[in-house]
């Protein structure tokens, strides 16, 4: 029984060599010349266009049919649309928006899922990449770990001694956030060199949200501080916050009193006047000896964070921030895009 041949693989180069020897000679002549069928020969030459598209050192372009091709035509029109007016599109954005699409026309979009792979290959055939902004990274303490682990051994420590359950540890922090919450990094064509990104003209523009959970994951409510001298007179929806206060500066500062009086104390669970562990900041407004006084009257110990390590030990700056960010933010280019807007005499949003 005679062996069985060995595959063989040819690149586009070699096929397309094979191509133009073959017009200028014959097919047999060719095949015996390159040791290959001569059926090999004329299939080459049958796809002679689809080669030259194919790069030159690959050896098929081995792509599948669209199986959505009208819903990503649909789709692609939309993501052209939305960034022409300069508005963030991310990879969820068009998810999101081809599964209303697959709903609005089943005959389209029959059996379609929009999943993270389909939409990577969606961008690769139609161009799309994302692009992103640098961010420039902390600069971390020499003593990281000796302090870091005088800073654990306190907390191990300080909880053996009174046994605090999960319900009674917290931690609070307040993280700045912008008004308008533009993205890192938007779906843009191949190739752009100018990244158009539109806002509503108040990117500078902050305010703070005091964050705080229990280590058990109970999410307590939010407190909200603008910058600014006086109230805002609008009537903010219920349920989001529990207080909503001003700061000529925009930050907690002496008001960590306030969170203490309207978060803190009417936290689930705290009629029953267990001793409690707050970790929190070494912000130096927050360790004044009323805010101690307060601490101590209502049964609650501390557990400072060393300066210079809330990004690494921190839960709510490790853990949490970010993912609200990320929430707000989808939030915030869902409303750019599709939300009602007003504008003043200027013409500005």
């Amino acid at each position: 029984m005679a062996p069985p041949t060995k595959r063989m693989k040819y690149d586009a180069s070699f096929k397309l060599k094979v191509v133009r020897f073959a017009k200028a000679s014959n097919n047999s002549a060719v095949a015996r010349e390159s040791g290959i069928n001569e059926k090999q020969v004329r299939e080459w030459k049958k796809a002679e266009e689809k080669l030259i598209d194919i790069p030159r050192t690959k050896c098929a372009l081995r792509r599948g049919k669209q199986q959505w091709p009208e819903l990503e035509e649909k789709l692609l029109e939309w993501v052209n649309e939305i960034r022409e007016s300069g508005y963030v599109i991310t990879g969820n954005a068009i998810c999101i928006y081809a599964m209303k699409l697959a709903k609005s026309n089943p005959d389209t979009g029959k059996d379609f899922k929009a999943t993270r792979g389909w939409c990577s290959h969606f961008m690769n055939r139609k161009g799309l990449v994302l692009r992103q902004k640098s961010k420039i990274a902390q600069k971390l303490p020499l003593d990281l770990e000796s302090k870091i682990t005088c800073f654990q051994w306190y907390i191990i420590q300080i909880r053996r001694n009174h046994n605090f359950p999960l319900t009674c540890i917290g931690n609070m922090d307040g993280t700045p956030m912008n008004f308008d919450m533009i993205s890192n990094r938007t779906v843009e064509a191949k190739g752009s060199k100018i990244i158009l990104v539109k806002t509503t003209g108040h990117e500078k523009a902050r305010f703070t949200v005091v964050l705080s959970c229990m280590t058990d994951g109970t999410k307590l409510k939010s407190m909200i501080i603008f910058k600014r001298k006086t109230m805002p007179k609008v009537k903010f929806p219920a349920g989001v916050y529990r207080y909503v206060h001003v700061h000529e500066n925009g930050w907690m500062g002496e008001e960590v009193r306030l969170w203490l009086e309207h978060i803190w104390s009417r936290r689930k669970g705290v009629l029953r006047k267990e001793r409690s562990l707050l970790v929190q900041d070494m912000f130096r407004s927050q360790l004044t000896e009323p805010v101690k006084k307060y601490l101590k009257k209502h049964n609650t110990d501390t557990a400072v964070i060393p300066g210079g390590f809330i990004s690494v030990v921190q839960p709510l700056d490790v853990c949490l921030n970010k993912p609200f960010k990320d929430r707000v933010r989808d939030r915030w280019n869902k409303w750019m895009i599709e939300g009602e807007k007003t504008f003043t005499n200027g013409g500005n949003m």
